[in-house]
């Protein structure tokens, strides 16, 4: 039995209608450009993703693992939208592409500034066909400067944003952050931008051009440790996560498993030293602020993990939780899956295939006026929707 079995089973249903009437053309392919489609999709955009006859979007092959011949990966970022396979570079395919763009209001590109230009799927292009367009480029560095032409990936833009340097333990090589942040980040950053953008026109029906790098996002993710080295000049090191601006907001082991714990203000301490049974410490005036406990960084760290190394991680945790103190497994993405409270917020489902057990999906994991979202439709098969987004989108 695969662990996607064990998800609630939804059937397509109205699902969110905060965008409904809005249509976005998505050109994109792989994963940024499809997870931001995705977002607007699952708000209640109408989506039409436009790929290559044939081989389709990139992420279509990205396995194993396959399900009904598709990727994961592809049904991890195309929930409720509809596709269509055709040529944008010229006949017949550029002619309905033109035509659809003409009946948009936003279009999602992941090209490099040159390839839009070359394909005539640049904002001025494109807004010259429908005025008023928002017209959202993802690229690894922008439309303009000097690596504008440098093809990217997410690995490449955890690399860039001192991401990797800071993930993974001190004196070992940098990691990259176990899923592909960049992507995803740079995906949110272009559905919010777009959103904004339809306020906006909706206003002064004014279109926009949006840009955005993937680099840009993934720095911009970093801000509080950018900031306190632009602050004090100190360049952080990579620490296992060990050297957070709170005094204690790490990992520590406990009789059996590991587990996280985050002391971040004056009453949490307080509480945990009391959980503990050792008030008088949690009370010495050397600590009794942050900047304190960080001076006596050391100390504090060896005793908590004396502490705990006592009892076992559910000891604990049922403990922390009673008492309001920060604490936490760390879930395997297994045990991420099996949790119960993921499928009841509806974080976690699955949909009809043609398969017994169906097709898996994470979900928005937004609640709006107490209800989370239903998908609409499953991710499309390639070309599948040529005959309904005509009729729909051109009468014809």
């Amino acid at each position: 039995m695969l662990p996607s079995q064990s998800l609630p089973l939804v059937s397509p249903g109205a699902g969110f209608d905060l965008l409904a009437g809005v249509r976005v053309l998505d050109l994109t392919s792989s994963v940024a450009g499809p997870y931001a489609g995705q977002l607007l999709a699952d708000f209640g955009a109408d989506v039409v993703k436009i790929e290559r006859p044939a081989a389709g979007d990139d992420v279509r092959a990205w396995g194993p693992p396959f399900i009904d011949g598709s990727s994961l990966w592809y049904l991890a970022v195309n929930r409720n939208k509809r596709s269509l396979a055709l040529d944008p570079a010229g006949g017949e395919g550029r002619e309905l592409l033109m035509k659809l763009v003409g009946a948009a209001e936003v279009v999602l590109v992941n090209q490099l500034a040159r390839v839009q230009r070359k394909l005539g799927l640049d904002y001025q292009s494109l807004s010259a066909v429908r005025p008023g367009l928002i017209h959202a480029s993802i690229t690894g560095f922008g439309l303009e400067g000097q690596r504008t032409d440098m093809p990217c990936y997410d690995l490449i833009a955890e690399g860039y944003s001192g991401v990797m340097d800071l993930t993974g333990e001190s004196g070992r090589e940098p990691q990259k952050v176990g899923t592909p942040a960049a992507d995803l980040l740079a995906g949110q950053d272009a559905a919010m931008a777009v959103l904004a953008a339809l306020v906006r026109k909706q206003r002064t029906g004014q279109g926009c051009m949006i840009d955005v790098a993937l680099v840009d996002s993934m720095t911009r993710f970093m801000t509080p440790r950018i900031m306190a080295y632009l602050g004090s000049g100190e360049v952080p090191h990579r620490s296992g996560g060990r050297d957070s601006v709170i005094a204690i907001y790490q990992v520590f082991q406990t009789k059996d498993k590991l587990l996280t714990l985050g002391l971040g203000n004056d009453r949490i301490w307080g509480k945990f030293w009391s959980c503990v049974g050792e008030e008088a410490y949690g009370g010495d005036p050397r600590l009794a602020s942050n900047a304190g406990r960080r001076e006596h960084r050391s100390e504090v760290v060896e005793r908590i993990q004396r502490i705990l190394r006592s009892q076992s991680r559910a000891h604990w945790l049922g403990l922390f939780a009673k008492a309001g103190v920060p604490a936490g497994p760390i879930n395997s993405i297994d045990e991420v899956c099996a949790d119960p409270v993921m499928a009841r917020r509806g974080v976690l489902y699955r949909v009809a295939g043609t398969r017994e057990e169906g097709v898996p999906q994470v979900g928005l994991s937004i609640q709006i006026d107490g209800r989370h979202d239903s998908y609409r439709c499953p991710p499309p098969g390639l070309g599948a929707d040529l005959a309904s987004v005509t009729a729909d989108w051109l009468g014809a």
